[in-house]
């Protein structure tokens, strides 16, 4: 699910998805056959047959619904959904993007429904069961108007031929990164574009942060430069990982044992396990204070304001969050659960996988959380940052371009 994580080559297949799935919004309301409901996601990873897995469940337990999901990158979702929902011509339901504050335009456009069918029993969306911070970030002016997709934090993964005991703090991981970086083997490949971003966790762990409760920049702060420049020094001097790497890249180095560490979700094991690769998972180090923290990822599931079955597609949100899907679900992908009432159960708790994310799930934090303008934030702001200060050292002077920068997409003044 890594954000814009999509190979090339299913670009064709993705236009294909959107000419064969057609306008999801067809009325089905003759009577002469089951509702019909289009489903769009960029789930097309290692994790995909988790989803699947769902849809299939609720049409076999809903005869009179039919929901079809197609497939596609989350570039084409957002290249085509906006003015899809806009014009009445795209899904019932999609997950619009891999970063959840992608809800908020959506929103702003009136072009999602307000979920109302929540409280108890397996027919409503159930949000006291759901981690609060997911719920929260899905709420706009006291209106629900997505349910998570999912919910997943970050672990390290490690080689085990290269480490022989991952770290446990974060003066351990620098120093095995550096160590490691030897014999053309890098020590923990750090991706800073087109993925799930890491470099938040290096400045948390560091004492480090990217806006204050105001939405306004703190990476110039001396705080903030402090969280990056061993971070950056590393990159720059040590080598630890090539500059510039997309998210699909540090995967590929990993996948080929050429990176003894890297920080990445439940998705990823999959993939790395097809590769052959023998790796272990560990929680993220703990940070500079002694306590832990880690990201966590989300993606929203939303309904087009304009569907014409606005009572079954709450449904399908409702199954997709219920206790039984997501049991399931987590055992299948290795996802922790979105719902705190699953906590306590054996079969996860004996998972080795699952065990890992879902212990950190305490300890994790959401990335730009509600921050306005959050998308070009990290996209205008942010990744330059991190592309700039790892090229040329100049932590301090590309921190200042990137205030500037968020401030103006925040709308902060100081």
């Amino acid at each position: 699910m890594r954000n814009k994580r999509a190979l090339a080559a299913l670009a064709s297949v993705a236009l294909t998805g959107l000419l064969v799935s057609g306008c999801g919004n067809s009325d089905d309301s003759s009577g002469s056959g089951p509702v019909s409901l289009t489903v769009w996601t960029g789930f097309t990873g290692g994790d995909a047959p988790g989803y699947d897995e769902i849809v299939s469940d609720f049409n076999a337990a809903h005869p009179d619904i039919k929901v079809t999901m197609t497939k596609m990158s989350w570039d084409t979702i957002q290249q085509k959904l906006p003015s899809a929902w806009v014009t009445g011509q795209g899904p019932d339901i999609a997950a619009p993007s891999s970063d959840p504050n992608a809800i908020a335009q959506y929103v702003k456009t009136n072009s999602v429904l307000e979920i109302t069918n929540t409280g108890t029993g397996d027919d409503k969306v159930n949000t006291d069961q759901l981690a609060a911070e997911l719920v929260k970030e899905f709420t706009y002016n006291g209106k629900l108007y997505a349910v998570p997709a999912n919910y997943a934090t970050l672990s390290l993964y490690y080689n085990k031929k290269l480490v022989s005991k991952p770290p446990t703090t974060v003066a351990e991981l620098q120093d095995q990164a550096a160590k490691l970086t030897t014999g053309g083997n890098y020590g923990l490949v750090l991706a800073d574009n087109n993925t799930i971003q890491m470099w938040p966790i290096l400045q948390w762990l560091s004492g480090g942060d990217i806006v204050d409760a105001n939405n306004c920049s703190v990476v110039s702060t001396p705080a903030g430069i402090a969280s990056l420049q061993p971070w950056v020094d590393l990159v720059k001097n040590k080598k630890i990982s090539p500059v510039g790497l997309s998210g699909a890249e540090a995967d590929s180095l990993f996948s080929a044992g050429k990176a003894a560490m890297e920080i990445n979700g439940p998705w990823a094991a999959p993939s790395y396990q097809k590769a052959g690769v023998d790796f272990g998972l560990a929680a993220v180090p703990a940070g500079a204070d002694g306590k832990p923290v880690t990201l966590g990822s989300t993606a929203p599931l939303a309904i087009s304001a304009k569907t014409k079955h606005p009572q079954q597609a709450q449904e399908f949100l409702a199954y997709w969050t219920s206790k039984t899907a997501q049991l399931k679900f987590s055992k299948t992908t290795g996802f922790p659960p979105l719902r705190t009432d699953l906590g306590d159960d054996a079969d996860l708790k004996a998972d080795p996988t699952v065990s890992i994310f879902a212990s950190q799930v305490s300890n994790a934090r959401l990335y730009l959380p509600q921050v306005p303008n959050a998308t070009k934030v990290d996209t205008d702001a942010y990744v330059p940052l991190i592309q700039t200060a790892t090229r040329d050292g100049d932590v301090a002077g590309a921190a200042a371009t990137a205030a500037k920068k968020i401030n103006e997409l925040t709308g902060c003044t100081q």
